[in-house]
C-alpha cells in the first residue's frame, strides 16, 4: 500500500528537518527596548522562532540572543552590528524576521530589519516574515510588494504564535528542503 506524505503539522514536528540550514532570526531590537524592559510579546515570538528552529536542528544567528534582548546592546557599536548581521545574512539559508504590529495597528519601528530585508533580497535569499496578516495600513508599499522581487512567505503572527510548527514548514518550502523531506519519507 502506498502512503501519502503528510505536510504539515506532522512533518513539521519531526526533528531535524533543519538539520544543516543557517536560520537568521530577526526583529526590532532598538525600539523594542522599553522602560519596564523587551517587549514581552515580540521576545516571546522570537524566543518561540529560535526554538522551534533549533530544536529542529538549524543553526541560528539571532542579535536578540547574543545581544539578550537588549540587556547587552550598549556593548556593541554600530559598526560591529553592521558588520555582524551582514556576515550572518551572506552565510544563512533562510532570513526569518519578526515584524509585530502595536496597539494602534501600526507596526513596530525597526530600521535594522528593514534594512536586513533589503539585504536578504539583494543578495537572494529566502524570507519568511511573521507580521499580522494582512499587512497593517502603515506598512510601506516596499513591504507588501517585496514579494515581487524577492522570494517571501509570509506567516501570521498570531497564528505562528499559536501553531509555532507553521514556521518550519515555511522554511522547509522557502529553501525547498519540504521536498526533500517527502521524497526521503517515501523511501523509508
Amino acid at each position: 500500500m502506498e502512503t501519502t506524505p503528510v505536510i504539515g503539522e506532522t512533518l513539521a514536528n519531526r526533528t531535524g528537518l533543519l538539520s544543516g540550514l543557517d536560520v537568521f532570526v530577526g526583529g526590532p531590537i532598538q525600539h523594542a527596548i522599553l522602560a519596564k524592559g523587551f517587549a514581552g510579546d515580540l521576545q516571546d515570538a522570537i524566543t518561540t522562532a529560535i526554538q522551534t528552529a533549533e530544536e529542529n536542528g538549524a543553526n541560528i544567528f539571532s542579535a536578540h540572543a547574543v545581544e539578550k534582548f537588549g540587556a547587552d546592546t550598549a556593548s556593541f557599536t554600530p559598526e560591529q552590528v553592521s558588520v555582524r548581521d551582514f556576515r550572518w545574512m551572506k552565510k544563512c539559508d533562510v532570513f526569518v524576521p519578526v515584524l509585530p504590529v502595536l496597539e494602534d495597528d501600526t507596526l513596530r519601528r525597526t530600521d535594522g530589519t528593514h534594512v536586513e530585508l533589503g539585504w536578504a533580497t539583494a543578495l537572494g535569499r529566502p524570507i519568511v516574515l511573521i507580521t499580522k496578516q494582512p499587512f497593517v495600513e502603515s506598512a510601506s508599499h516596499l513591504l507588501k510588494g517585496l514579494h515581487r522581487v524577492g522570494s517571501v512567505q509570509t506567516i501570521d503572527f498570531d497564528a505562528f504564535t499559536e501553531k509555532p510548527s507553521l514556521l518550519i514548514d515555511a522554511v522547509l518550502s522557502a529553501t525547498e528542503r519540504q521536498r526533500e523531506a517527502i521524497s526521503a519519507s517515501l523511501v523509508a
